[in-house]
């Protein structure tokens, strides 16, 4: 019989290697050892690198479905760098500023008193809790399964073995699958005077400690820069956004980002074609120059943000396995890379750096390498969403407008206004839309984009609607709640076409 869930899981160091104990699961041995030089190799089925959103997801549903799973991560615990820098601490942040944004409104409401101080200490501390909290969750989830967990960094030693070097020393594992989960990390511009920069790791961290910053130079207009600009604005902070495409949010349906930088625009200093090219010590600021539209130019801070995209990270000697050692891997739609023992899901991959998409490829890959690499299940990258925290909020879903007519020709874009909406006039923030594309030929919604308040909210029903491929018949059938701006979803639809 297994070991039950919650029990020892049967791990101990012993004379330098890993002995598992009361793992039984109705094989002929718990365990071969291959023997590879003098380290021993304890066979597994698999082996997952990396344990963020595309790693853990997979391991513990294999897991479940009876598979010997070693998993480890240098953080120590789940979350990857979403927990431990990335969303969940900034958003706590950013939820910290919306409720001093939102005093600056109170005369809307009738309500009158001073804006609150922000002490940014202890902004930082309740994003501590949030992040112990959940780590201490995670802590349990670990104990809960039989996945051999290790604190510690993976390699590759040849195409069927990996090492893991923790506290306890090195063990090598021979595996069936792998799966690389190892996920990114900050870029920098190789520029002059990029160390400077401190870079969404350094804000929010667990245990960060940085100055707040009076004033904050934003390398980068992409999502992650320009949430750090909203939320740091609404705390106080002066900011400049400096982006070297002509739009902000690049890669964006341009409707969307023309909106969210007129939004922006009269809290943040928004600088377009802006290309930086050194960074500065200037006593006790940092100068940051750029080029924009032929013309040298600069401006300072005492804090530089490189906002400028994240770059994949791969382990040690992946090119053993038969891959690229620089770059992201290539993957098909069941994550699967070249070598078709090796999985990829998650930012490795580059195609979808998100960790809800993250966690949809684990699973996705969990499924496959348990129907014996069949593909029983596949990732539809179109009908990913991808949300803006920023005040006001942006999301959007699959296909933008262009893209929509590149692909399908007679396409219809539909539009529900904000300002004819109840709640968006209850908050006074009626500048907003969704709009909607739709094919002509099937009535089947392709796309779409949200801009204002509850944004973030309002992408989920149209991502449903999107990855299930419904029509516009469809979504007239269903009841949105009033007074909710998911109205809107309906009566954009009943203006429609076909």
């Amino acid at each position: 019989m297994p070991a039950p869930r919650g029990a020892a899981r049967g791990r101990e160091l012993a004379c330098g290697k890993l002995a598992l104990q009361g793992r039984s699961r109705g094989q002929d041995t718990l365990a071969k050892s291959v023997y590879g030089g003098n380290t021993v190799a304890i066979e597994v089925d698999v082996v997952v690198l990396g344990a963020g959103g595309a790693g853990y997801p997979a391991a513990f549903f294999l897991d479940r479905a009876d598979k010997r799973v070693v998993m480890a991560d240098p953080i120590g615990n789940l979350g990857g760098d979403c927990l431990a820098e990335g969303c969940v601490p900034s958003k706590a942040v950013r939820e910290a500023s919306l409720f001093r944004g939102t005093a600056r409104r109170y005369a809307l409401f009738g309500l009158h008193g001073a804006i609150p101080n922000a002490d940014w200490k202890g902004v930082l501390a309740h994003k501590d809790r949030v992040q112990r909290l959940r780590y201490a969750q995670h802590t349990e989830e670990i104990r809960d399964s039989r996945v051999i967990f290790h604190s510690g960094l993976g390699r590759i030693v040849n195409e069927r073995e990996a090492e893991i070097v923790d506290q306890s020393g090195v063990q090598r594992y021979h595996f069936r699958h792998l799966i690389l989960a190892t996920g990114s990390r900050p870029h920098r511009l190789p520029i002059p005077g990029a160390e400077l920069a401190i870079t969404s790791h350094d804000l929010f961290r667990f245990g960060a400690d940085l100055p707040f910053p009076q004033d904050l130079v934003v390398v980068g207009g992409g999502y992650i820069g320009v949430e750090t600009a909203s939320m740091l604005e609404n705390l106080g902070s002066r900011v400049v956004v400096l982006e070297y495409t002509n739009q902000l949010l690049p890669g964006f349906d341009p409707e969307i980002a023309a909106f969210l930088k007129n939004a922006l625009a009269d809290r943040v200093r928004i600088e377009l074609g802006a290309e930086v090219f050194g960074i500065e010590n200037h006593g006790a600021r940092l100068r940051v120059r750029y080029r924009q539209h032929g013309l040298e130019q600069e401006t300072s801070g005492d804090a530089v943000l490189m906002a400028t995209g994240r770059e994949v990270v791969l382990p040690d000697g992946v090119q053993l396995l038969g891959l690229n050692p620089v770059g992201a891997p290539v993957v098909n739609d069941r994550l699967q890379t070249e070598n078709p023992q090796v999985y990829a899901p998650g930012d490795v991959n580059g195609r979808s750096m998100l960790f809800h998409s993250a966690v949809r490829q684990s699973l996705i890959t969990a499924h496959c390498i348990l129907a014996g690499d069949q593909a029983v299940d596949r990732m539809d990258f179109e009908s990913v969403p991808h949300t803006v925290f920023t005040e006001p909020e942006v999301a959007t879903v699959g296909l933008t407008e262009a893209q929509a007519r590149d692909r399908f020709g007679s396409v219809e874009a539909v539009r529900y206004l904000y300002k004819v909406d109840s709640r968006a006039q209850i908050f006074d923030q009626t500048q907003g839309f969704i709009k909607m594309i739709f094919e002509l030929g099937t009535s089947r919604l392709l796309g779409a984009q949200v801009a204002g308040l509850d944004a973030v909210h309002l992408i989920a029903p149209l991502t449903l609607a999107v990855n299930r491929h419904l029509t516009a018949g469809e979504l007239t059938e269903v009841v949105f709640p009033h007074p909710m701006i998911s109205e809107g979803i309906n009566k954009a639809v009943r203006a429609f076409r076909p």
